[in-house]
Parts: structure tokens; C-alpha cells; sequence
């Protein structure tokens, strides 16, 4: 068996040509444009590339991007300050504060400064608490993504047996929660967890979000099984030259390929579904916040 392998590049495409579409009906019918702000403090470079393109992205969608860039050294109460200003902004409908930030400053502080209504990561504590009591909420961008992508698979996810390796409050949990509103039931390994090579092969989805590069091998995966692969890990690459680097996953592909029904390549995979979903969670936001349906197909 050879594992088709799920473009999630393709599908971040459709999803934002989906987002494009919703942005121009807003437009059209309520005279209303989604407005996303990012703010990023210091110069780390990943950073600053990952918010240019949330930026070009946004604009490309019709919507209107607005971007705080702080310095390193901003005090805490400056960013509070720009998180409340961006709070009572109608114009903007979803806050973004780019992680990490600097040491200095309290990151739980910050996110949670944040209106939970705009709060598009679905990081904020409400958000977290009403998606795991099943209310709606925000989701966080990356879970979102992956549902999408199992639901574009398997269709219904009601009776699958899941298992998500990782129970990180930005991916592993939320994945949990949103795998368990779609009647999966759910099992989350950790690095304490029993036997994990055992558990992982009883799983028809598999869900990687541990953060270590290949850990996941072919023989832990059940014949058939839809793989889904959060990690983005970059690793030594000897063959390609003196000092270079290539990006793999949490999962083995080579090995796990020849198993599983279905699997996300890294890169390619996850990652392009991440924006695509930010850019639907704050037309999300938008909807919600003028008492307008929300867009089919774009949320969880």
C-alpha cells in the first residue's frame, strides 16, 4: 500500500479562494470589509516572514491587514496598550499578537488582553474553555486546518478511533476537543503515555504534534489510516551539503507512507492550512461581530 498523500497547499487555496469569495459578499450586500490585525514585537526573522505573509495574504483576500511592528524592548504596558486600542477598533475584527515574545513580557497576560470575539488565534482562555465544554468559540488556525483536511478525507469523523500525539494548549488539546465535536473518540499519547507504538496503531486518524523530528514510524501505524502531521522540525541534511538543512515532520513519510491510507506530506502539508484558516477565522469574526451568518464551510 501506498499512502495518497493529502496536498494541503492545494487545499489552503481553495479554502482562501472560499475566504475571498465570503469578503466579496460582505462587501457587495453589507458594505463590510474584515479587517485582521497582526502585532509583532522584536526582529526575530522566522517571525517577521510568517507576518509578512499573513499581511500579503490578507490583502490578497480583500481584506484589510493592519500591522504594529514594537520594538524588542517595548514594555509590557505599551503592548497592553495597543492590544486595548485594538479592542475597541470596529474596523478591525481579528488581533493577532505573533508568539513568542520576549522574555520580559507575560504571554498568557497579553493573550488574554485580547476581546475574546477577535481573539483569531482561539488562544484566549474563554475561547479555550468554551471549545472544551463544546460551546461555540474561536479555534485555533493549525487544529482547524486539520480538521478540515480529515473532513475533506473521511467526510464523517463519527465512530473513528483517534489518536493525537501531543497535549500542547496550541495544537494537541484543541485538536482533542474538535476531533471529540465531531463524535471521534479520542485518545491523547504524551511522552508518558504506555506503550505508545501499540495505542498509535489503533488509531484510523493520527494526528502528530509532539515536536520531534520522525519519531512516528511506519510499524505504529494502522493499515489505512488517515495521518496527519503537524510537526515542522529542521534537521541536518549531510547529503545536500556542508551545513544544510531540510524540514521533516513528527512522522517517518518514507515508512509510514507504505502503511497509511492517507498522509500530509512537511512540508506542504499542515503548514499552508494555518493562514488559510486565519484568514476564515476572521471573517468568521466579522459575521459574528455584525449578526450575520457565519461562512459555510470555513469553521469548525
Amino acid at each position: 500500500m501506498t499512502a495518497e498523500k493529502i496536498d494541503g497547499k492545494a487545499f489552503a487555496e481553495v479554502v482562501r479562494q472560499q475566504v475571498t469569495e465570503h469578503v466579496t459578499k460582505l462587501k457587495a450586500d453589507h458594505g463590510l470589509t474584515p479587517g485582521l490585525a497582526v502585532v509583532l514585537v522584536g526582529e526575530d526573522p522566522a517571525s517577521e516572514v510568517y507576518v509578512r505573509n499573513k499581511g500579503r495574504q490578507t490583502v490578497e483576500a480583500g481584506m484589510q491587514s493592519f500591522e504594529h511592528k514594537l520594538p524588542a524592548d517595548t514594555p509590557q504596558s505599551d503592548l497592553l496598550a495597543v492590544v486595548e486600542r485594538l479592542n475597541t477598533d470596529p474596523s478591525v475584527h481579528g488581533i493577532l499578537v505573533q508568539l513568542p515574545l520576549p522574555d520580559h513580557i507575560d504571554e498568557a497576560l497579553v493573550i488574554n488582553a485580547i476581546a475574546p470575539e477577535k481573539d483569531v488565534d482561539g488562544f484566549h482562555i474563554s475561547n479555550v474553555g468554551l471549545l472544551g465544554t463544546g460551546q461555540k468559540s474561536m479555534v485555533p488556525c493549525t487544529p482547524l486546518g486539520c480538521l478540515m483536511l480529515l473532513r475533506d478525507r473521511l467526510g464523517s469523523l463519527s465512530g473513528k478511533s483517534a489518536v493525537v500525539v501531543g497535549r500542547s494548549n496550541i495544537v494537541g488539546k484543541p485538536m482533542a476537543n474538535l476531533l471529540l465535536r465531531d463524535s471521534a473518540t479520542v485518545t491523547i499519547a504524551h511522552s508518558r503515555t504506555k506503550d505508545i507504538e501499540a495505542l498509535c496503531r489503533t488509531a484510523d486518524i493520527l494526528v502528530a504534534a509532539v515536536g520531534r523530528p520522525e519519531m512516528i514510524k511506519g510499524d505504529w501505524v494502522k493499515p489505512g489510516a488517515v495521518v496527519i502531521d503537524v510537526g515542522i522540525n529542521r534537521i541536518d541534511a549531510p547529503e545536500r551539503g556542508e551545513g544544510k538543512t531540510r524540514l521533516v515532520g513528527d512522522v517517518d513519510y518514507a515508512s509510514a507512507a507504505e502503511v497509511a491510507g492517507a498522509i500530509t506530506p512537511v512540508p506542504g502539508g499542515v503548514g499552508p492550512m494555518t493562514i488559510a484558516c486565519l484568514l476564515a477565522n476572521t471573517v468568521t469574526a466579522c459575521c459574528r461581530a455584525n449578526g450575520l451568518p457565519e461562512p459555510e464551510g470555513l469553521t469548525a
